[in-house]
């Protein structure tokens, strides 16, 4: 299966945004914004959503992609207004941690359907292999976003406590 131009930009410039996720789930707990990794992460996880449409071979790659850069942009939006209440952090933490997910799905499918090339690990969308790596994504999403949120009312807790 070989891919177009675009399709590379589309590739090449998603993929950054898979080590930057990484990197501020590691070192901040959550996909941050106001840093210079999260601003990197918004632009090429906007690059990546915005070269889908014209490459996309099924409504579902349209249907993914327009979820991804809502939530995005709900994320980012949320981030830059800085009068938003408290508990917009965590609808901010909750739509980047989505982001991140819908990234990583046809990320994975994509990988396991390609590679090696001439003989993929995965011929089939129904396959074992690929559902199982769909379920650890969704329970990683689950668990990591439950995780930031407690993560969040604690620091909450922590100010209000050193503030009162």
């Amino acid at each position: 299966m070989a891919i177009s131009p675009l399709g590379w930009l589309h590739t090449l410039g998603s993929l950054p945004a898979i080590p930057l996720a990484a990197y501020m789930l590691v070192k901040q707990g959550r996909i941050a914004p106001e840093t210079r990794a999260g601003r990197a992460y918004f632009w090429f996880m906007l690059l990546g959503v915005l070269t889908v449409y014209p490459i996309a071979h099924q409504p579902i790659s349209s249907i993914v992609a327009t979820v991804t850069l809502a939530v995005l942009l709900l994320g980012y939006g949320i981030a830059r207004w800085r009068t938003a209440p408290r508990v917009w952090k965590y609808i901010e933490t909750a739509s980047l941690s989505l982001s991140v997910f819908l990234l990583m799905i046809p990320t994975v499918s994509e990988t396991l359907r390609r590679l090696p090339v001439g003989k993929p690990l995965v011929t089939d969308l129904k396959d074992p292999l690929l559902l199982g790596t769909q379920g650890a994504l969704f329970l990683a999403l689950i668990v990591g976003t439950a995780l930031q949120m407690r993560a969040l009312y604690k620091h909450k807790a922590i100010r209000s406590k050193a503030g009162g």
